[in-house]
């Protein structure tokens, strides 16, 4: 794990902070193949990089889909302690998403013309839940939850067929009978994908895609975008933890782990305020990795990525959490909150010594898709609003239309659109 010092070592924190994971030409060649032969071929393509990719032998598309009582079979055969516990956190991320719902408006002007915004729902979306090396429940939740309180008709949850070994996949299938999905498409990766953005014979496009996954995932919604609408390119999972003396070194190790134990590519990095016991923290980190089972990857994500920086004051630490713009930003210094108010990028923020980002990942209430890679800079979280869409209506009185005419052919004639003018001129 680096120990880095600013502004001292500034050149190599900036080159910590920028993204890494992005995927290389090689995937992205791959998965527009993948696309077209699904644009292509439809069903067949999609049955043959099942046979592929997922390792499932399908006789057919009447295989793609899972039964509704499957489902429903697979909650009531969850732990009850995990059922309640999925239900708790249904019931708080629902509560939280209700109070995102996005209204409509009408303005008169005092013309007598009218202008509606209207506030409407998708029809259908997509929602990709990663199945290849472990079952995200809570990913099936925050995605679909916001999508059903927005009022989507249709939910069409896409992930990976199950297989040996991965009977832990089903507490995703319960999750996805709580949240109320409509469909599931048992066909991960790019060929699941495109499957449903493009549509086939079997499987009805969808309008929008959201979720997370791996490389091929994250390249197949950046090529489909345009087919579709999708909510962010998921990159690797990183934390960013401004922390002074006030922060027990346990609790800051305990949180970056947290976030190393993804995978290799994860990002656990701690800012450390005036005169923190950095090798008092290294110490811990060391002490808890030993003991952790996601250990190998604990220390994979740690030695590519991870670092420890120090710096003088809370304002060099207000400004490199800005720089970096992290998915998950925990604040455990003094003066927290007020501190937070200067933060301008950040996915989610959690504030204080009783506030992990676990808690954020499966029960607080808000979102934990969230923009990764510096994307926080112009991304929100996956929210209500993702799922919502606004249309205009116009409504000129006759005294409107009058009062307003020679505006619209001014402006017209001076953009050299005269049609636009004489459809004006006409109804006067």
């Amino acid at each position: 794990m680096k120990r880095l010092k600013y502004p001292a070592d500034s050149v190599r924190i900036e080159a910590l902070f920028r993204h890494a994971g992005k995927p290389d030409q090689e995937t992205e060649t791959s998965v527009q193949k993948i696309i077209e032969r699904v644009r292509k071929d439809g069903d067949k393509a999609v049955v043959a990089y099942a046979r592929r990719f997922d390792g499932v032998e399908m006789a057919g598309p009447e295989e793609f889909f899972i039964p509704r009582d499957r489902l429903k079979a697979a909650w009531e055969g969850l732990p009850s302690d995990l059922r309640k516990a999925l239900e708790r956190a249904h019931r708080r991320i629902r509560d939280y998403h209700e109070k995102q719902k996005m209204e409509g408006f009408t303005w008169r002007d005092d013309l007598g013309n009218r202008m509606d915004q209207r506030v409407l729902p998708l029809a259908r979306v997509g929602v990709y839940a990663p199945g290849g090396t472990a079952a995200y429940p809570s990913t099936v939740l925050m995605d679909v939850v916001p999508a059903k309180v927005a009022g989507v008709r249709e939910v069409l949850l896409i992930t990976p067929p199950l297989r040996p070994g991965m009977e832990s996949v089903v507490a995703s299938y319960g999750a996805a009978w709580l949240a109320g999905v409509d469909e599931v498409l048992a066909v991960g990766g790019a060929h699941g994908l495109a499957a449903a953005a493009l549509g086939t014979r079997t499987v009805r496009r969808v309008d929008k895609i959201v979720g997370p996954g791996n490389r091929f995932v994250a390249a197949a919604k950046r090529q489909l975008y345009g087919e579709i609408d999708i909510d962010m390119i998921a990159g690797p999972s990183e934390i960013l933890i401004l922390a002074d003396s006030s922060a027990p070194p346990a609790i800051v190790a305990a949180d970056l782990l947290s976030q190393a134990e993804h995978d290799p590519d994860a990002q656990a990095v701690a800012i450390l305020i005036g005169e923190y016991d950095m090798d008092a923290l290294e110490d811990e980190i060391k002490r808890q990795t030993k003991l952790a089972p996601r250990r190998g990857f604990i220390r994979q994500s740690l030695k590519a990525r991870g670092a420890l920086i120090q710096v003088e004051q809370a304002d060099d630490a207000v400004l490199l959490s800005n720089l970096k713009a992290p998915e998950h930003l925990e604040i455990m210094a003094r003066g927290a909150r007020t501190l937070s108010k200067r933060i301008t990028n950040a996915g989610a923020i959690f504030l204080g010594r009783y506030t992990p980002e676990a808690i954020g990942d499966y029960v607080a209430g808000p979102n934990h898709t969230l923009p990764t890679g510096g994307t926080a800079r112009f991304f929100s979280p996956l929210s209500v609003w993702s799922f919502q869409k606004t249309s205009h209506v116009v409504e000129c009185s006759k005294r409107g239309l009058a009062d307003l005419a020679d505006t619209v052919i001014t402006i017209a004639e001076a953009e050299g659109l005269d049609a636009h003018a004489e459809a004006v001129r006409r109804r006067r």
